[in-house]
């Protein structure tokens, strides 16, 4: 089985990724958030710094595009190959509502003909291998079955399918049997994305699926950094593991970030997943939550881990 982590924006930085990848160091693939290139490819300061080599040594990286627009995602893709990258994914998948009212993400699937197009001159062009990240669907999850023709038109070097539509966020079951359609029916390598949180939930999805050989992983990574270790038969990650790791990305945000009040955002996203791990943990996170100094973030910390247990 092939791990991939999946990208959340603002969170799964560079910074972020090299210190999961020193401490957790299970994951075959990595994504980053997506990326908005113009038409003469250029991207901004922070995009940069997330996909430079010297910023991403040891670590196999997808840098990920989101438009509609061919001439912006092949103007990217040579800005990218620049940098020595010979794999792109294009984002289908992402159902925010400012994103998917620019017909971008999971917006562009309510268009076929026009994603068809996109895919016709992308491919026509493209001197590196392009693997697709999709919803299901807009609004129905029948759309799928015109979105896969589509897709199967194309040498993707792979298609990664969140089996929820736009509409249904990150809300309900994932429609299981879309995604058993497209293993079934795609031309392309599949990897399945969605919900996979914990060794039950994968085990599940495992025997139902028991041929899929990629799975992306996002929240269930945020909250337990240790999954796929456990995924793979090891142990679950001990409490000091978790401790250097959350110091590792502290620490870097802090040489790297303009500020303290950046820092203490940044730490707070990244709490708003860990803080599940511990026992009777509300206290601490809200603690957390309501720190607007270092050194009373550093206490709650501190003392969150000195007092609470991980749950087993």
């Amino acid at each position: 089985m092939k791990y991939y982590f999946a990208p959340m924006e603002g969170i799964t930085g560079y910074l972020y990724r090299n210190a999961f990848h020193s401490f957790f160091p299970d994951i075959d693939k990595y994504f980053t958030a997506f990326l908005v290139p113009n038409e003469k490819g250029k991207l901004n300061t922070r995009e940069k710094k997330d996909i430079l080599p010297e910023h991403n040594e040891g670590i196999y990286l997808v840098p990920q595009i989101m438009t509609n627009r061919a001439d912006c995602f092949l103007a990217g893709e040579r800005t990218l190959r620049n940098y020595g990258y010979r794999e792109i994914n294009l984002n289908l998948g992402c159902p925010s509502k400012t994103v998917v009212s620019k017909c971008r993400g999971a917006g562009f699937l309510a268009k076929p003909k026009e994603l068809d197009h996109f895919l016709e001159e992308v491919f026509a062009h493209t001197a590196c291998e392009i693997s697709v990240k999709t919803r299901i669907g807009r609004d129905d999850p029948e759309e799928f079955l015109r979105l896969l023709e589509i897709y199967n038109k194309y040498p993707l070097k792979e298609l990664i399918i969140h089996p929820r539509t736009q509409k249904e966020f990150y809300k309900g079951t994932p429609h299981q049997d879309v995604f058993a359609y497209g293993e079934l029916h795609s031309r392309n390598p599949v990897c399945y994305n969605g919900d996979i949180d914990s060794l039950g939930a994968y085990e599940a999805w495992a025997r139902r699926f028991p041929e899929a050989d990629r799975v992306m992983i996002g929240r269930g990574l945020l909250t337990n950094p240790g999954l796929v270790g456990v995924l793979k038969g090891g142990e679950a990650p001990e409490k000091e593991r978790i401790r250097r790791f959350h110091d590792a990305v502290y620490e870097a945000y802090k040489e790297e970030m303009p500020g303290s009040r950046v820092v203490l955002f940044k730490m707070k996203e990244l709490w708003v997943y860990l803080i599940g791990l511990f026992t009777d943990s509300a206290g601490y996170g809200k603690r957390i939550r309501k720190a607007q100094k270092l050194p009373a973030y550093e206490d709650a910390v501190r003392d969150l881990f000195a007092e609470r247990e991980m749950i087993s």
